[in-house]
Formats: C-alpha cells, structure tokens, sequence
C-alpha cells in the first residue's frame, strides 16, 4: 500500500465532504469489469480490496480512493495479421486491390470478432485527499494516469478544483544550484541519481546512477552550463526519492525506520494493518512535502504563474483549470 509515485495537486476550494458522502457519490461510479464489447472500463474500488466495502477510506482527516480500470489486450500484430488475411481473400475472389477504407473496415469487423475472446488487464490506482493542507495526493508515475483519475473524481462528484503543486523557484534552477555548490536543502541530502539535460533545444542528456553526485564530472557538466531536471535525494534519513523539473517524486522508498512504525503497532486483520500503514505514510508523506516546498521557495500562489500552471495541466483539462485558477485569483 505504500505509495511508490506521488503525483500533488492543489485544492484551490476547501474540500468539505465527508467520507460517508464522498463514498455516496462514488457509488454509482463504482467499477464494473468490462463487457464482451467493451475494450475498457473505469471504476471506483474500496482501498481496502476484498477487506472492506466503503470506497472511501478515512484515517486522520485523510480521505483514500481507489481507482481501477480494466483493458482488453489484442496485440495490433495480431489485428494487422487477421485484416491482411481477409483482405487478400478479397482480392484473390474478386481480383482487385483492397484500400485503405476497405481495410479499416475490416479491422473494425476483426475488433469486433476478438473483443469477447480477449484478456483483460486490470490495474489500480490509489490516491488520497488532504482537506487540512489542500492537496490531493496521486500514487501516479505519469500525469496523464493522476489526470485521469482527477477527471473521474470530478465527474462523480461534480465540482473538483484543482492545480498542479508549484513551487515559488523553478525547480531545475533550485537543483543545478545545489548541486553546483554542492550543498543539499535543509533536511536532504544527495541519493545517487541524477539527470542532466543541456538547455538547448536539441541539447544532450546525461542520465547517472549510482554515482557521487558531488563528484568532478558532474561539477564540470554543471559549469558548461548543463541543467539538473532530476535528482536522488534522501529525506530525514528516512526517505529515498527522485524529484524532477515538474515537482513530480518517483521511485519512493520508506525507510525500515519509517515502515516498522507501522509494524510496531499491533493489528488484529488486514483492514487495521492497512489502517496504521495509511496513517504512517500520510503523516510522513506531509511532513515530507512541506520540506520539499521549503527547499523550493514556497508554495508558488503568484497570479503571474497562472499561464504556466495551465500548460503543464493536460489538454483536455487546460481550459477548465485556466477558469477555476482565474476564479481563485
């Protein structure tokens, strides 16, 4: 359970909803598997699995969900291999060539024919609100997974609005200054990993693992005026993370100091282990991100950051995140 991606995004509206009424409104939202026709399906999970039935689950002020969507699996070489069949069939019966609409057609006929015999992969996507500090965090290693499951939770509950987290300094800025110095932020030090990108256009990139970052090669790299757009840090001793250019962390790791709170604490079943595990990553997750933001300069509310807080947000969303952000500003 514990997140492995975070992905924040910033309430821009108090978010006053109770559990048993998010629950509510979820309800009618939740996941049903995929039909034989249907190539996916997008629902809404109790966090808890076959431990539990709420879809909301509640720790501390904090709300978890849990998404899960199921897609059909049909191989497009497969698909290509069937339309070329039936489409030389064709001209072979009736001696002509087949075009390009013909063989559309025929691949819609083949979708057809294998959707009910196709596997399904099914995966999960957790995620949590923080009413008090106004966040929501995604356990996502892409936006475009963290976006979907915002527009789902939009879409069951009517009204939901929100920015992606920035930050006051511009992240790249911020880490090719520590790193150049070197000096971490406080409460963080360098983990192993790194990636340099030069800020030309068409301009090189140095990926590094398992490496001093604070060794002569990568000084030199940051001297010719390479930019760090990612970087290994270590938290409070307690947290492993790689942070990039968009504020979003990958590859989180808690510590066996931070987990064995969880373990220290005696559960009678699974739903009160998942319960202590919540409560423990959500706690260090907070304290976590507030550092984070420190490190860059605070949280960024400037009007003048508006335009770029949109083109960051997915196409589908940036004309509805430029009225809510113009709304709070």
């Amino acid at each position: 359970m514990w997140f492995k991606n975070l992905r924040v995004y910033r309430l821009t509206r108090e978010f006053s909803l109770s559990a048993e009424k998010l629950n509510e409104l979820l309800e009618p939202a939740a996941f049903t598997p995929c039909g034989s026709q249907d190539m996916s399906r997008y629902g809404w999970v109790p966090p808890l699995g076959r431990h539990g039935s709420e879809l909301v689950h509640a720790a501390n002020g904090y709300l978890m969900v849990c998404a899960k969507k199921q897609e059909k699996v049909i191989p497009a070489a497969v698909i290509n291999e069937r339309v070329e069949e039936m489409a030389q069939a064709i001209a072979d019966k009736e001696a002509r060539s087949v075009g390009r609409k013909e063989r559309q057609n025929l691949k819609d006929e083949v979708l057809l024919e294998m959707r009910p015999k196709a596997f399904a992969r099914s995966r999960l996507q957790f995620a949590y609100i923080d009413p008090k500090d106004g966040w929501i965090v995604v356990n996502a290693s892409s936006a475009k997974g963290a976006e979907e499951l915002l527009e789902n939770l939009r879409e069951a509950i009517s009204s939901l609005s929100v920015i992606p987290l920035t930050a006051k300094n511009i992240p790249q800025q911020s880490m090719t200054h520590w790193l150049t110095a070197p000096e971490a932020p406080a409460n963080f030090e360098f983990g192993q990993e790194c990636e340099l990108r030069d800020p030309q256009e068409s301009g090189s990139v140095i990926r590094c693992k398992n490496q001093d970052l604070c060794a002569e090669e990568i000084h030199n790299h940051l001297v010719a005026g390479m930019q760090v757009h990612k970087l290994g840090l270590i938290w409070r001793d307690g947290v492993e993370l790689m942070v990039d250019d968009q504020l979003a962390i990958k590859r989180l790791k808690f510590s066996d100091a931070v987990t064995e709170k969880a373990d220290n604490v005696d559960a009678d079943n699974a739903a009160q282990r998942f319960d202590i595990e919540f409560s423990v990553m959500t706690l260090e997750i907070s304290a976590l991100l507030k550092d984070l933001l420190t490190a860059f300069g605070g949280l960024n509310t400037d009007t003048a950051s508006v335009e770029e807080i949109v083109a960051r947000a997915s196409r589908a969303e940036a004309d509805q995140l430029a009225a809510e952000v113009e709304e709070v500003f």
